[in-house]
């Protein structure tokens, strides 16, 4: 009933479940007990989910997961609401964790590595806003927001993970840096899946949301940044000024192929993977580090 029954529909099914895999074999590759860390676990999918809520009111996004949106089924006043109890669920889990034994020092660390996090998410998102419509943001501006609005989280799961479980410095920062590359690959991909015909279907989601929200996205701005002069004013009006989602998604789609924009937006995606895999390599060979190296060649992101 009530706020539990939206929770319930927002979290079950799950989707992939990244950011508490990242969370659990970031403890156990450093020694740490599953159960007294699954609680943060819980807390940070719960503070995912609860992204998904508000990013879904944002974008004007009616699905989720291949079902309606949170705010289609409950009304946005009440996915407002169960976002906001689900942000602060993350933060009531750590204290589950010191009740079940991990130190209190450990719970203060990872309490202030999500608080951080969680400003920086925000930050992303908001400087996301900013962006719509501007072609003109060079892939720099656009990797810092990928950075804050994706790839911070995958690292506080990963450095929270570690603390929990007792990691040292040098190898928390590790893990957090594994989790860095790795939710920028992850966005990237993100990116890329509304322009790919067959994987646009099986997303869970509208895939003109980006087209309808005037998101410059990495492989429209590569495409911007190399078409010649006539291409690139198709994909300014695609993007900017077609009234017809599907029809502009498919003028985009074009300049994207005939650029080569869609290959370097995956060969980026590509390297942040191998970077995140090359950090790796300096964690003693253990079976949950084997976990972690494993999430490292996921080729498609987790909604």
């Amino acid at each position: 009933m009530g706020l539990d029954a939206v929770h319930r529909y927002a979290m079950i099914p799950p989707g992939k479940l990244l950011r508490p895999l990242l969370v659990l074999h970031a403890a156990l590759t450093v020694g740490g007990e599953l159960g007294a860390v699954l609680p943060a676990a819980v807390g940070i999918e719960g503070a995912h989910v609860g992204s998904l809520l508000h990013d879904d009111i944002i974008d004007r996004d009616t699905q989720r997961r291949g079902r309606a949106a949170v705010h289609t089924e409950f009304g946005p006043a009440q996915a407002v609401v169960a976002g906001n109890a689900l942000f602060f669920s993350w933060f009531a889990a750590l204290t589950e964790c010191g009740r079940l034994g991990v130190p209190a020092d450990r719970v203060e660390r990872a309490m202030a590595v999500q608080a951080e996090a969680g400003v920086a998410i925000c930050r992303g998102a908001f400087d996301e806003l900013a962006m719509r419509g501007d072609l003109e943001l060079g892939v720099g501006a656009y990797v810092a927001m990928a950075r804050a609005k994706t790839a911070v989280l995958l690292a506080a799961a990963c450095r929270v993970g570690a603390i929990l479980g007792g990691g040292d410095a040098p190898t928390t920062e590790l893990l957090g840096d594994f989790g860095d590359h790795l939710g920028i690959c992850f966005q990237i991909r993100d990116d890329v899946l509304p322009y790919d015909p067959i994987a646009a279907r099986a997303m869970g989601k509208p895939s003109d949301s980006d087209v309808r929200n005037r998101c410059p996205t990495l492989p429209v701005l590569i495409a911007h940044r190399r078409a010649d002069p006539k291409s690139r004013a198709a994909l300014r009006h695609a993007l900017l000024d077609e009234t017809e989602p599907e029809l502009a998604l498919c003028r985009i789609r074009a300049v994207l192929e005939r650029t080569g924009a869609l290959d370097t937006a995956h060969a980026m995606a590509d390297d942040h993977a191998r970077r995140a895999r090359e950090l790796l390599t300096r964690l003693p060979a253990t079976a949950h580090g084997a976990h972690v190296r494993a999430l490292a060649l996921l080729t498609r992101p987790a909604y």
